[in-house]
């Protein structure tokens, strides 16, 4: 039907752009559902507070024996021990990582060959067989000289006098570990990039200014990791010394549960709470020299565990002050 002649026609008004906006803006975002993680969530919570009951609850643990032992000064100087034979180990071991790396790496087809047998066999024995057999390396060798092959000594000594518990435990713990970190640089050092070598040879730097200054220090961004871990596996590794007659933390715990038979679990649970500190330090050590080499290599730094939870505490009290709102 047609409008009459004059008559005034009203159209719809059109939507205007910020309406939509105002639509979507109005409407509460709802998050994505996952009940598959709510349901793990719940699971890990339940097994974790059965675990922790059967801690408590169970009365095999004689957690009042354990706080007996705990901080016993025959433990603690089981744990100086233990210290000791890490940190002396840690640091020729690493040293003896280095050179033999250095080695692997040579133009040198006889360092090469070395280097590799080294390697192969020092990891290819049990750390006990090493020890076992350095323990009673006097019965093999009862004088070690030093000279000319097939020729006259220049000096010799009495093994004997020189090896002591200690001194076998180290040796023994470094020639193994050495093995180990050797690798560990070798990746390391092959994880930088070969314009930086490029580079620093195209400058007309000295082989060992190369090495100390530009390749050593991007080599440790993936050397730190890798060598934690070997660090860690050192310090569990010298609960072995007890079969060369040193008492470290294990030896320590072992020697008192012969003499008191019914605290043989609380003492491996010191034990296991020593261990768990020692290896917790280095873990926390390993995040913030890590983080400290990552300066120039990450658009940002990670944040510290503190930063972390500031920002968690922030993102909550926000939610709750948006679910508040609603």
């Amino acid at each position: 039907m047609s409008e009459p002649p004059g008559a005034t026609v009203t159209l719809p008004e059109a939507p205007t752009a910020d309406e939509p906006s105002k639509t979507f803006a109005a409407q509460r975002v709802l998050p994505l559902r996952r009940p598959g993680r709510w349901i793990a969530t719940a699971v890990a919570l339940v097994l974790v507070a059965q675990f922790v009951h059967g801690l408590v609850s169970n009365p095999f643990y004689q957690w009042d024996r354990w706080g007996y032992w705990f901080l016993r000064p025959t433990i603690l100087d089981g744990l100086l021990i233990t210290l000791e034979v890490t940190a002396y180990s840690a640091v020729l071991g690493l040293i003896g990582g280095i050179v033999l790396a250095l080695a692997r790496l040579s133009k040198s087809p006889v360092l090469r060959a070395v280097s590799w047998t080294y390697v192969w066999a020092l990891r290819s024995i049990p750390l006990i067989v090493v020890l076992i057999f350095l323990y009673n390396f006097s019965a093999l060798y009862k004088t070690l000289s030093v000279g000319i092959p097939f020729g006259p000594a220049f000096f010799s000594f009495d093994e004997s006098r020189f090896a002591t518990d200690m001194v076998v435990a180290v040796i023994g713990l470094s020639l193994n570990e050495a093995a180990y970190a050797a690798e560990v640089v070798r990746g390391g050092i092959l994880s930088v990039d070969q314009g930086q070598h490029e580079a620093a040879a195209a400058l007309g730097l000295p082989k060992s200014y190369q090495f100390t200054k530009i390749v050593f220090p991007q080599a440790l961004r993936s050397i730190i990791p890798n060598y934690v871990n070997q660090l860690i596996g050192l310090i569990k590794g010298t609960s072995l010394v007890f079969y060369v007659s040193l008492l470290d933390l294990f030896g320590s715990a072992q020697t008192m549960g012969s003499t008191y038979p019914g605290d043989i679990v609380p003492l491996l649970l010191v034990v296991t709470v020593w261990y768990l500190i020692l290896t917790s330090v280095v873990s926390v050590v390993q995040f913030y020299v890590e983080r400290h080499y990552a300066r120039g290599a990450t658009r940002g730094l990670p944040p510290t565990p503190l930063q972390k939870l500031r920002t968690g505490l922030t993102a909550l009290r926000a939610r709750i002050r948006r679910e508040a709102a609603v």
